[in-house]
């Protein structure tokens, strides 16, 4: 049975319990994980996580789960019944952290919402991740990334005119997930370092929507001030011109930015060779450059079409224009600035070992402890023996199935 992993790191001696489901959570507390801390996932017997059911890609696991949870000690524990309950208050009472996203009023009926743990547990930094926060319209509704994405705009941003679609990634869950980690981080610095001002803050909550409005920030602003719902344009930007991707004439795709004047001056004259463009007065600022869009990716597409990916990406690097290649997904995994940095390492799993990349912080002097991804209840008799159960009771509570199989 695999012991927690002996970090070093930052939050090394913090213990995290998480009641976490899917992705928003679980990437909160993988984050925490990276930092050293020790993470405690709890789950039901009863299949546990359902993201550990999305597919079975990885070696029969499903990459979801793979990605969001490694470095955690899955203990099971059926919360419908009191001796699983009086088990997790275990936990609790050897916890600096709980991080749950449970359906809305699930911690309530669990006895462990933020007024219930404030008191039981005064030093503890209780956060619930929910759907919409609390005390409105749509607080009793479930939330999930497509559901938020689509509540608070953000698709209505992505994609084309009349075609909008989903950002790839589940923006809403991961962006949650770190506002939530951000906001443990910071109250545990507190509470180290001027214990007379932790105790003025309680429990937090992190709304997916509230993060998404929030990361919608200059769409809202844009629109509040314009009355103007700025339509999606694809791989290119509302706000700024030009902005876009263009096909090259080895059939590959770059992707070329300006954010200032001088850009657009060094673009026009040192790479289109167009000096007409350059001093025409309708592409003199941004705002004239975005209303003239169309024509100014004409110029550029018709350019790039006649050289070849490396021509114009060397053109673009020696002009001073920032620049990048279209890649598949199939292509960042072999792609040369993660090779070459060393940012892929094994880590073990219930089906043997899988590359996994480092989390983005690197912080001198500290290696991520990149321990092993958890098999359903893996953790379970270590963690409850080592928090006082004895093996008799441990038994007992198993066969009353308050805690889940023997883990093989």
């Amino acid at each position: 049975m695999a012991e927690p992993a002996a970090s070093g790191g930052p939050l090394e001696g913090i213990t995290v319990v998480t009641i976490e489901q899917a992705v928003s959570a679980p990437m909160c507390t993988k984050t925490l994980a990276d930092f050293g801390a020790r993470v405690i996932k709890v789950e039901n017997p009863r299949g546990g996580d359902f993201a550990r059911h999305y597919d079975d890609v990885v070696d029969g696991m499903a990459a979801h789960f793979v990605w969001a949870n490694r470095g955690k000690e899955s203990v099971t524990l059926d919360l419908k019944t009191d001796d699983g309950i009086e088990m997790l208050h275990r936990l609790l009472g050897n916890a600096d952290v709980l991080v749950s996203n449970l359906a809305p009023g699930a911690t309530s009926r669990l006895g462990i919402a933020p007024a219930d743990l404030a008191t039981r547990y005064p030093e503890l930094v209780a956060v619930e991740i929910d759907g919409y926060g609390s005390g409105g319209p749509l607080s009793h509704k479930r939330a999930y990334d497509l559901l938020v994405q689509a509540e608070s705009g953000a698709c209505a941003v992505t994609g084309f005119p009349g075609e909008p679609a989903k950002p790839g990634p589940p923006v809403a869950d991961v962006s949650s997930g770190l506002y939530a980690a951000l906001s443990i981080l910071a109250l545990l610095c507190v509470k180290g370092r001027r214990p007379e001002l932790g105790a003025r803050f309680g429990a937090v909550t992190v709304s997916m929507f509230d993060t998404m409005t929030e990361l919608m920030g200059y769409p809202l602003t844009y629109t509040r001030h314009s009355g103007v719902d700025q339509q999606p344009l694809g791989m290119s930007s509302p706000a700024v011109a030009p902005y876009g991707a263009y096909r090259t004439a080895d059939e590959q795709t770059v992707v070329l930015g300006t954010t200032n004047d001088g850009e657009w001056q060094r673009l026009a004259r040192d790479i289109l060779q167009r000096s007409d463009l350059a001093d025409d007065d309708r592409f003199g600022t941004n705002s004239g450059r975005v209303m003239h869009r169309a024509e100014l990716d004409e110029a550029i597409g018709a350019w790039c079409a006649l050289h070849d990916l490396a021509h114009v990406q060397k053109t673009a690097d020696a002009a001073g224009i920032g620049n990048s290649r279209y890649n598949l997904p199939s292509e960042v995994l072999r792609h040369p600035q993660l090779t070459t940095r060393d940012r892929w390492r094994q880590i073990e799993t219930p089906a043997g070992p899988i590359p996994s990349l480092l989390p983005p912080p690197i912080i001198a002097g500290y290696d991520p402890p990149m321990a092993a991804v958890p098999g359903l209840g893996e953790h379970t008799d270590s963690v409850l023996t080592e928090f006082g159960i004895a093996e008799a009771d441990l038994a007992r509570l198993r066969e009353q199935g308050a805690v889940g199989p023997i883990y093989r």
